[in-house]
């Protein structure tokens, strides 16, 4: 008998209690699905910039040195375009470690393996010797433990 006395005097009580918690639950995964909304989002706008980057790459064949291995950077120094190119990467690379480091970008696979061998290249290793000292720390010890 004290169950229904109970509901008697409380059900207002509950049902408040019952949509408070529903409402919450409810909050979490609109949230979570924001979140995975967020991901893919940003994920497609970093795809893109990363895709006109390179395009510009094959639209302008006078940058196809900065992927050669055997330069000579006495006889021939890195051109403004050529430096250009290889920060724009650099800024594109630290948007993508930012975003990965909030959660809000997919983690990509192989990504230190890929920093390894373009800054084993003679001209983006000369640029990135020349722009370390004006980089974020944070941004230097990434590239930095991706190169041990």
């Amino acid at each position: 008998m004290e169950v229904p006395h109970w509901l008697a005097e409380h059900w207002l009580d509950l049902v408040q209690t019952i949509g408070i918690i529903g409402g919450l639950v409810f909050t979490a995964f609109a949230l979570r699905r924001d979140e995975k909304a967020r991901t893919i989002t940003n994920t497609i706008a970093i795809n893109e910039q990363y895709s006109r980057i390179w395009h510009d790459f094959y639209e302008h064949p006078e940058l196809a040195r900065i992927l050669q291995k055997n330069v000579d950077l006495n006889q021939q120094p890195i051109s403004n375009d050529e430096a250009l190119f290889v920060k724009t990467l650099f800024l594109h690379l630290d948007v993508v470690r930012r975003t990965m480091e909030a959660g809000i970008f997919v983690k990509i696979q192989g990504l230190q393996k890929d920093i390894q061998e373009f800054f084993t290249l003679p001209i983006p290793k000369a640029v990135w010797e020349k722009i370390k000292p004006f980089q974020d720390g944070d941004f230097v010890t990434f590239i930095e433990s991706a190169l041990k």
